[in-house]
């Protein structure tokens, strides 16, 4: 049978617009209806339970700028998501230009550097906190090397715990970084490369000039996606620390728990969450802006 073909010259008709009324009354009913209760909320005194609540305007809001374990918690937050940014793509380049090369255990070393990302977090989080005990592994192989001068309460010490939760999440995520970098350098043709070094470009100038433009794409989707993972972080700090010592460790994410499930104010958890959504769509519209940007310049 003859397949149909349309006129040469003519574009096949657009799809009429109402057929995605059923995908955006689902999308209103899953997403943007609960969101907007929730918003409600945050602007009341629910508690979690009592279905009689009061609207008490900006109150949570105004409370949450004179506590002091919230402005801790935001910028906790925020230290976080740049410190994990910055260290889990530079090692993931560093990776990616590593095992992109023409070694026979390449591709072994790829799957290795690769496999803590697809671990759950919660699993990782309770597999350091053991590691990094008093009595763990850490301090016990420093022990065992006489470097007992080099053990340290690595989750108990206030100044440590927090860039320990850190390292954690950079050794889980490096090689995520890791395989995107790679998706990117195998885009760029070799040809291009070639015709650097014949021109006389050593590797670093090479790299800075010819492969960094290139990898634009792949750099905007890492640093996006550690950005919004670092600001949204959970799992392994409440696996890890639950916040602590104290609230050394409480990020924003953190504070919203307790505040609900263990003090029952809804109310004020949920006006937490309102502001970590706002600094997530802030930070993330005007990275990509940016990003996008620069992306364009270097193509």
């Amino acid at each position: 049978m003859k397949r149909f073909s349309p006129p040469q010259g003519r574009r096949p008709a657009a799809p009429p617009w109402w057929f995605t009324v059923p995908a955006l009354l689902l999308f209103a009913f899953v997403v943007l209806v609960p969101s907007a209760r929730g918003v409600h909320y945050a602007f009341t005194d629910w508690d979690g339970l009592d279905p009689d609540l009061a609207f008490i305007g900006l109150d949570n809001f105004t409370a949450m700028a004179d506590d002091p374990d919230a402005l801790q918690a935001i910028w906790h937050t925020l230290l976080i998501a740049v410190a994990i940014t910055v260290l889990q793509n530079g090692l993931g380049l560093l990776l990616a230009l590593g095992v992109n090369t023409a070694i026979k255990s390449r591709n072994l070393l790829r799957v290795l550097l690769f496999a803590p990302a697809v671990v759950a977090q919660i699993v990782t989080a309770y597999l350091w906190r053991n590691l990094l005990g008093p009595d763990g592994a850490v301090n016990s192989l420093l022990a065992g090397l006489g470097l007992d001068s080099w053990q340290r309460n690595w989750l108990g010490d206030p100044d440590l715990a927090l860039w320990m939760i850190v390292l954690v999440v950079v050794w889980q995520y490096a090689g995520y970084s890791m395989v995107i970098f790679i998706a990117g350098l195998q885009s760029i043709p070799k040809e291009i490369h070639e015709a650097a070094a014949i021109d006389g470009t050593g590797p670093v100038r090479r790299f800075w000039s010819v492969t960094r433009p290139l990898l634009a794409p792949a750099i905007t989707i890492n640093v996006m996606l550690s950005v919004i993972g670092g600001l949204k972080l959970f799992d392994q700090v409440y696996g890890m620390t639950g916040g602590g010592p104290g609230h050394a460790t409480d990020t924003i994410s953190t504070l919203i728990y307790k505040d609900a499930f263990t003090l029952g104010e809804f109310g004020y958890s949920i006006a937490l969450a309102v502001v970590l959504t706002v600094i997530v769509a802030a930070i993330s519209a005007s990275q990509y802006t940016v990003l996008n940007r620069n992306e364009k310049a270097a193509s």
